[in-house]
C-alpha cells in the first residue's frame, strides 16, 4: 500500500503554469516515511486510492497530483487544472481538503497556501467593491476606517441597539456592525433592527456631515440569507455581514453571484477550529484566497495586539494575501498574481482599544479596518466618549503625533489611556 502512494512523488516535476499548487506540511505517521506519507496526500487528493484498480488507465494516471518539491516536514504538491471544476469552491476544498487530513498514514497534515492557476482564478468573481470602493462609499481616501461592533453581542433589544449603534457614530465611527451570534432573536428581531438601525443611521449622517454605513449579519440558511439581504437593500442599506465559515462556500458564493450591489463583510467565527493548531488543520491565508476569490469586500484578520492568538508574521503575511495584487514566495507561502481580482479590505478586530491603533497601523499600514468593541463601548465616558477617543488615535497617527501628544487637547483619547495604557 505504501509503495503505491510513492509513485506520486516525482521530485523531477516542474509545475506547469495551468497547475493548482499547494503548500502543506505533515508528519508520517510511526513507521511510515516522508516520502510515502507525501505520496499518501498527493494520491488521494487526486485520482489515487490505497492500492491498484482494474479501471485505472494510463489516462487516469496522468492525471494524478505530483509531490515535487520536500524539504523537512513542508512539500508542495501540484495538481492538474482538469481535477477542478471551474468556479466549484466546494469541490475544490473537498479535494486538497477533504479526505486527506483523515488518514492513517498522517499524524498531522496542514494546507499553509494555494497558488491558484487563471484558469481557476478567472472563474471566479473576486470583490465587487474591494478597497477603493469601499473608501469611495465612504468618502474617505486615505486614513484607516474606523468601526465598531456593537455590544454587548446579545441582549439589547432593537430600539437600543440602534441608539448604541447612532451614539457610535455619532462620536466619529464609520462602520457599525452586529457580531458574529446576532441574527434575529426574539428580543431582536432582524427587520426590526434593521429599519430601527438605518433610520438613526441616516440622522448621524446630517448631524456629523460623514458617510456612515451599518453591517448586519444575515447569516442563515440560503433562502433566507438571501431574503435578509434583499431586505437591507430596499431599506437604504449599502452592507450586508456573513459568517462566511459557518454558512460555507456555496452559500457565499451563491450571495456574491447574485450581484446585489452590497458590500459583503466576511467574520471568519470558527476559523480557528480549522487554523489554530499550527500542524493540523487549514491555515487561514488559505481561508483567505478563498473568500478573495468568492468576493467579499472585506475580511477579518486579527491584531496580533489584541485578545485573539495570531502572531505577527501571520497577520501580515494574511494582510498582504488580501490587499496586495503580487504576493512573494516566504515560507510556506506560495507567490501569487491576483490579476483582475480586486483587494479586499483588512479588518483587524478582537480586543482592541485606542492605545493600540499605532502600533497596528505601523504593522500593517493605512489601508485597514480598525474595529473595536468593548474599546468603544467599554470607555469611562461611554460609547459617544468611546468613539471620538478611537477616531481621535486614528487622527493622531494621521497628524504624525504620538497618542500622548495628542491627548494632551483630546480629553476622550486622555480618559481611554488612563485606562487601558498605550503600547509602545
Amino acid at each position: 500500500m505504501m509503495a503505491f502512494y510513492s509513485g506520486y512523488v516525482d521530485l523531477k516535476y516542474r509545475p506547469k503554469p495551468a497547475d493548482l499548487v499547494c503548500s502543506f506540511t505533515l508528519r508520517p505517521a510511526r513507521g511510515v516515511s516522508m516520502k510515502e506519507a507525501a505520496g499518501a496526500v498527493a494520491g488521494e487528493s487526486s485520482v489515487g486510492t490505497w492500492t491498484e484498480i482494474s479501471t485505472s488507465s494510463p489516462r487516469i494516471k496522468g492525471m494524478g497530483a505530483k509531490v515535487f518539491s520536500m524539504k523537512g516536514s513542508a512539500i508542495k504538491v501540484a495538481y492538474p487544472p482538469e481535477l477542478f471544476e471551474a468556479g466549484n469552491m466546494p469541490q475544490i476544498f473537498s479535494s486538497i481538503a477533504g479526505n486527506i487530513f483523515g488518514m492513517k498514514v498522517l499524524d498531522s497534515l496542514r494546507l499553509e497556501d494555494v497558488k491558484w492557476p487563471r484558469s481557476i482564478m478567472d472563474s471566479f468573481p473576486g470583490p465587487a467593491f474591494g478597497v477603493k470602493g469601499v473608501r469611495r462609499i465612504l468618502r474617505v481616501p486615505k486614513r484607516p476606517l474606523c468601526g465598531t461592533i456593537i455590544k454587548p453581542k446579545l441582549g439589547l433589544r432593537e430600539k437600543e441597539h440602534a441608539r448604541v449603534a447612532y451614539n457610535a457614530w455619532y462620536g466619529g465611527i464609520d462602520i457599525v456592525k452586529d457580531d458574529e451570534n446576532l441574527t434575529s432573536q426574539p428580543f431582536n428581531h432582524f427587520d426590526r433592527r434593521i429599519t430601527e438601525t438605518l433610520k438613526l443611521r441616516d440622522k448621524a449622517e446630517k448631524e456629523t456631515g460623514e458617510r456612515k454605513v451599518y453591517m448586519p449579519n444575515i447569516s442563515a440558511e440560503y433562502n433566507e440569507m438571501l431574503k435578509r439581504a434583499k431586505f437591507v437593500k430596499r431599506a437604504g442599506g449599502e452592507y450586508i455581514m456573513v459568517d462566511i465559515l459557518t454558512v460555507g462556500w456555496s452559500a457565499l458564493q451563491a450571495l456574491r453571484n447574485e450581484d446585489l450591489g452590497l458590500v459583503i463583510h466576511a467574520h471568519r467565527a470558527m476559523h480557528a477550529a480549522l487554523t489554530r493548531n499550527k500542524e493540523h488543520g487549514i491555515s487561514m491565508v488559505t481561508l483567505a484566497d478563498a473568500a478573495r476569490l468568492c468576493g467579499v469586500d472585506q475580511l477579518h484578520i486579527g491584531t496580533v495586539v489584541g485578545k485573539m492568538e495570531g502572531p505577527k508574521q501571520e497577520v501580515v503575511a494574511l494582510g498582504e494575501e488580501i490587499e496586495e495584487r503580487f504576493v512573494h514566495p516566504k515560507g510556506r507561502i506560495l507567490p501569487e498574481d491576483w490579476g483582475r481580482i480586486k483587494p479586499v479590505f483588512a479588518v483587524c478586530s478582537g480586543g482592541l482599544h485606542p492605545g493600540l491603533i499605532p502600533p497596528l497601523v505601523r504593522m500593517l499600514g493605512k489601508d485597514i479596518i480598525v474595529q473595536a468593541g468593548g474599546g468603544v463601548h467599554g470607555h469611562p465616558g461611554g460609547t459617544i466618549a468611546g468613539a471620538k477617543a478611537t477616531r481621535q488615535a486614528i487622527d493622531a497617527i494621521m497628524a504624525g503625533q504620538t497618542l500622548h501628544e495628542y491627548a494632551r487637547t483630546h480629553k476622550e483619547l486622555q480618559a481611554a489611556i488612563r485606562k487601558w495604557g498605550a503600547l509602545k
